[in-house]
């Protein structure tokens, strides 16, 4: 009978140490889960301000601010380790894993002009930028340390159009590539075309497709591009004329068609408007636009088989002049830049109508242009 005190110290052993990391186990899992439940976002704004989002509720918390350079537009690297920015020049950051945090790691002057846009590509060796005062768009660079490099390709765009105010010199407004990496895509106002380029990403090369632009309305203005997550569509929003732009899009050739056109404000508007962005749903279900004047977020609903949009609602921004909104990535919160009133506002997305709902959260920073979301890494 000796052997029974035995045993039952070894189970008393063993269902302790079972308890133990079924307990630690609880805890990782918690602490993981909490790390979900949350993101870093960047705003461009007066330098670059740091708040950690909170995807429970939609609150924003102030993290840090960084005044080392003061970019316009914000890119953010595939490895979420460094940040890039432009305006009067091109300026490279590291992002701290645990804080979020950022460093300037260098500096690349531009031009008097400066640069409105910039996207790194996918697989994280270029920097591509537009240039709207002269018309031009940029490729440079990424080195291993996340710092900036020689410039590979300088392309500057040609042509006029109807509005004699701003179209009488091109005027690249944004640059983006497809899901694929293969082509990218330049929107210049000042001539209604998007230009389409060739991208060879190990040279970071841009050579004109085949056919080597689509055009939109004279007049038309467009400003913002962006690809449906299926990479079977893509949309425009044009600033002049306030209309939002569907295309099918041939990833082979890289070629555009134009399948829709939608205006952005309401009948009854008659006032001033420029448009600004254009955000695709993660989801693919939903399109929406900012409208400046208006001082609203336009809101559609996509035809899954088609592309094209049916109109939802337009939302008040809460302030004036969005020039720039991000959707986060799970979908469930889109914030409004309002670049005049110095103000972000929270809203809630309904996930089966795509409509946006207020919350009570709103953060007050001085003349925000652009909007990033990075998940922290656990």
């Amino acid at each position: 009978m000796p052997t029974y005190p035995q045993t039952t110290t070894r189970l008393r052993q063993l269902l302790f140490t079972a308890i133990w990391v079924a307990t630690v186990a609880f805890c990782a899992n918690a602490s993981q889960a909490a790390d979900v439940q949350r993101l870093w976002v960047y705003f461009a704004a007066n330098g670059i301000h740091l708040y950690e989002f909170d995807l429970t509720n939609g609150e924003l918390t102030p993290v840090a601010e960084n005044h080392e350079a003061k970019p316009s537009f914000l890119s953010i690297h595939p490895s979420g380790q460094y940040l890039y920015g432009c305006g009067k020049n091109l300026s490279a950051f590291s992002i701290d894993q645990k804080s979020g945090k950022l460093s300037l790691i260098n500096m690349k002057p531009y031009n008097k002009y400066g640069l409105c846009h910039l996207v790194v590509d996918q697989r994280g060796t270029n920097v591509l930028s537009a240039g709207y005062g002269n018309g031009t768009v940029v490729v440079r660079k990424i080195k291993p340390d996340g710092s900036l490099g020689k410039e590979t390709a300088f392309v500057k765009h040609e042509g006029s159009s109807v509005n004699e105010s701003r179209q009488k010199a091109p005027h690249a407004h944004s640059i983006n590539l497809d899901p694929k990496n293969n082509y990218a895509f330049a929107a210049d106002l000042g001539i209604d075309k998007i230009l389409i380029y060739r991208f060879d990403a190990s040279h970071g090369t841009l050579k004109p497709a085949d056919p080597p632009s689509v055009s939109l309305q004279p007049g038309a203005g467009p400003r913002h591009f962006a690809f449906h997550p299926n990479g079977k569509f893509a949309y425009v929003i044009n600033e002049l004329d306030s209309t939002m732009v569907a295309f099918r899009y041939d990833a082979k050739t890289g070629q555009l068609e134009t399948i829709d056109t939608q205006t952005t404000l309401p009948d009854d508007f008659q006032e001033k408007n420029l448009t600004a962005e254009v955000v695709v749903h993660p989801n693919g279900r939903f399109v929406y636009g900012s409208n400046r004047g208006h001082h609203s977020i336009v809101v559609y609903q996509v035809d899954p088989e088609t592309g094209k949009l049916t109109f939802v609602e337009h939302t008040p921004t809460g302030g004036e002049w969005p020039r720039n909104f991000c959707v986060d990535p799970t979908g469930q919160f889109l914030l409004a830049a309002n670049q005049k009133s110095d103000n972000v506002v929270v809203f809630r997305i309904d996930q089966k109508s795509g409509k946006l709902s207020t919350t009570p959260h709103a953060i007050a920073v001085p003349n925000p242009n652009c909007i990033r979301f990075l998940r922290p890494k656990i």
